[in-house]
């Protein structure tokens, strides 16, 4: 038997990181439920209250995660008088959760009147029981020694105290784009040495010479799925950016050239958005590898591209020039 059957962990997790998370693993170890609750008003720069419930239900699947949103919630300011914030909690353990807790775990000070004020908020509300325990953890911060604070700072100076899934939401995505031989994987290799990150290789180009040239129509949506999960396997292991050799747009391109159709799921997988679109123009002499189509169908590509990319108002970048120039250009635009 655990020591308390229901724990409470409460904070802004703006953003989540391994302070927070030893708390929260003391708080687990300790109790047979543990209720974590996460709020802030206003909300603090890239940590919006959707992005840190996705943080705590990925890190803690087994704990009862309960964000309150600010569009569904009426949230006090962060500095208004804890009694504020305290009987909040105490209403959401009663009517959000229903039920209350035994005790709270914290790494601060103000933890034992926290205590003491759920405690008498419960006993008002018909709950008379034990009084609620305070669980210190860590109040020196010596285990971790960090702060929200200095991670929003600068993120990627603090990554050893983030969770690959936390420190992934902070890596930027750049896309490039482009027909056929207009020098989308070279550049993409090359700004991942550049900036000494990982790169998104095109899985449809791996799969179209794997077949030997030949697709199905099922092959474009597996090909979008393949590519996206690619994407998404490494960002937690970039390093501030993240660099993708095509997306599913050129994968919907194909779909429709080839069949004149295309899988609702790959439509709407094609919207998925990057931090930085770049499309490379083709403004040098056509290679031909042996499985490529033409020059005048790789202007109907970049075409294709400008057009679609204007329709869905997605901002980007033309490369022009040689190879250097290009890796310029990407560098001004992410400085």
């Amino acid at each position: 038997m655990k020591p308390f059957h229901t724990g409470l962990v409460v904070g802004k997790f703006s953003p989540l990181h391994l302070g927070h998370e030893l708390l929260i693993g003391r708080a687990m170890a300790a109790c047979e439920q543990v209720v974590i609750i996460a709020y802030s008003q206003p909300e603090l720069p890239g940590c919006s209250s959707y992005l840190r419930e996705q943080w705590l239900r990925t890190r803690f699947p087994h704990a009862t995660v309960l964000v309150l949103h600010n569009d569904r919630h009426d949230l006090p300011d962060n500095d208004a008088d804890a009694t504020v914030h305290r009987r909040l909690m105490g209403w959401a353990c009663l009517h959000l959760l229903g039920r209350p807790v035994d005790a709270v775990f914290t790494s601060e000070d103000y933890g034992d009147g926290f205590a003491a004020e759920l405690t008498r908020y419960f006993a008002r509300h018909g709950h008379r029981r034990a009084p609620v325990r305070h669980v210190l953890v860590d109040q020196a911060r010596r285990l971790v020694p960090v702060s929200g604070t200095a991670i929003r700072q600068d993120p990627h100076a603090h990554r050893a105290f983030l969770s690959a899934p936390v420190y992934a939401s902070y890596v930027q995505t750049v896309c490039f784009l482009g027909g056929e031989s207009s020098g989308k994987s070279t550049l993409a290799q090359a700004m991942a040495a550049a900036c000494r990150t990982v790169w998104a290789p095109e899985y449809g180009r791996e799969l179209w010479e794997a077949r030997g040239g030949e697709l199905a129509y099922e092959d474009l949506l597996h090909i979008a799925q393949v590519q996206q999960q690619r994407e998404d396997d490494l960002r937690p292991l970039a390093t501030r950016y993240l660099f993708c050799d095509t997306s599913t747009l050129t994968t919907l391109f194909y779909s429709r050239e080839m069949f004149g159709r295309a899988e609702p799921e790959l439509e709407h997988r094609a919207g998925r958005q990057y931090d930085h679109v770049f499309v490379c123009v083709p403004d040098f002499a056509f290679v031909q590898d042996g499985t490529r189509r033409d020059d005048s169908f790789r202007l109907h590509q970049h075409a294709w591209y400008i057009t679609e990319l204007q329709r869905r108002n997605i901002a980007y970048t033309l490369l022009i020039g040689p190879p250097p120039q290009r890796i310029a250009t990407v560098l001004q635009h992410l400085s």
